[in-house]
């Protein structure tokens, strides 16, 4: 329902789902300066600054016509393949991991691309695939590569988060499209046999740890499981109500790493509390409802598949994340949508957002025509 004191143009905007995201980055702003001492620079600024700037540009792609999306749909995919293989040819190394490639004064994860890009691509698939061979080979063996492709190659960055964000939104635009179930059954029994080999023979001995931490963080509470084991005395000294805006121990002290990105939610509720922690949850459940009731209604296979998959990337991001930070899933460097800080992450979840928007303008576009 659009508000009627408002003029037409910003009447028109999706504000349902605007206003949630905007309250949700101001109070991630909020956790950032306390974080950084009680200042707005370097976290909250440009936290802030960030969040408009890809709100706007998500408001203009929303008005991007359907047939120039479909058509872009497999020369986006093939540039973003041809940036991850220029990671592996030139890209800039931090932090032990090949992940960036600096074009001039510009900073580029192209593995951050590839997660709105698969779903993109898989839509236009799948939407190209005649209805009666959903349950064919044809339907699995290209899709399998689609996907494949792009996650050995962040695999070999190495960067097992995003491969997985990556696998998990193409995955899910797969089950959206019909394929057969007992195609997900017997990949998810291969992939029980491939743990044990991804484990010894795929991850780096860095990534090794990661997991067997996770299984037994207090075997090794002042190494390896540090980053859990902190993270949860942050979340569990914020009881209820938390000790009060500003006030947290755990960041101000330095026991908790990474307090701004990966880690953002613990330092939130050491200070808000369970209160603060539910208010985050309403919010993103807000979001990801507003996703899923725009891929249902959504005008045609293409554009439900394709909202589908975009709140299934949002989702991912917001499960590990909380997930990781309440020793539930490894510490895997997913960071929490509009919370942590960074430029990447803010990137992939605002495109999510204004594709989901796009198809939102799709379906009013086809109701206010089928109603003339």
């Amino acid at each position: 329902m659009k508000p009627s004191f408002l003029p037409e143009p910003m009447a028109a905007q999706p504000w349902r789902v605007i206003i949630p995201l905007t309250l949700l980055t101001f109070f991630g702003a909020a956790v950032l300066y306390s974080a950084a001492g009680g200042s707005f620079q370097p976290f909250a600024s440009s936290q802030l600054i960030r969040y408009f700037i890809f709100l706007i540009l998500a408001l203009v792609a929303s008005y991007m016509p359907q047939h120039i999306v479909k058509m872009a749909a497999f020369p986006i995919y093939g540039a973003v393949v041809l940036l991850l293989f220029g990671v592996e040819a030139v890209g800039a190394i931090g932090g032990g991991s090949q992940r960036w490639l600096n074009i001039g004064p510009l900073v580029l994860q192209p593995s951050e691309l590839m997660k709105p890009a698969i779903v993109l691509v898989l839509a236009q698939f799948y939407h190209s695939l005649p209805p009666g061979m959903t349950g064919s080979w044809r339907a699995l063996i290209p899709a399998g590569v689609l996907l494949a492709v792009p996650m050995a190659l962040v695999m070999a960055q190495p960067d097992l988060g995003t491969s997985l964000a990556i696998a998990f939104g193409g995955i899910v635009v797969m089950f959206m499209a019909g394929l057969p179930m007992k195609w997900f059954i017997g990949g998810g029994v291969a992939g029980l046999i491939a743990v044990p080999l991804a484990f010894f023979f795929g991850l780096e001995e860095y990534q090794q740890r990661r997991v067997t931490t996770f299984l037994d963080p207090e075997s090794d509470p002042l190494g390896a499981g540090y980053h859990i084991t902190q993270s949860k005395i942050a979340i569990g000294s914020g009881g209820l109500f938390g000790k009060g805006f500003g006030n947290g121990t755990q960041s101000h002290l330095n026991y908790l790493p990474e307090p701004h990105t990966d880690f953002v939610f613990a330092t939130m509720a050491e200070e808000w509390g369970l209160l603060g922690g539910l208010a985050v949850l309403l919010i993103f459940g807000l979001v990801l409802r507003w996703g899923m009731n725009v891929s249902r209604r959504a005008p045609d296979r293409f554009s439900s598949l394709l909202a589908g998959g975009m709140t299934a990337t949002i989702f991912f991001y917001v499960a590990i994340n909380l997930m990781m930070v309440m020793g539930l899933a490894p510490v895997v460097g997913i960071p929490l949508p509009f919370m942590s800080h960074g430029g990447s992450s803010m990137m992939t979840n605002m495109i999510c957002v204004g594709t989901i928007m796009m198809v939102d303008r799709w379906s009013q576009s086809t109701q206010s025509s089928g109603f003339r």
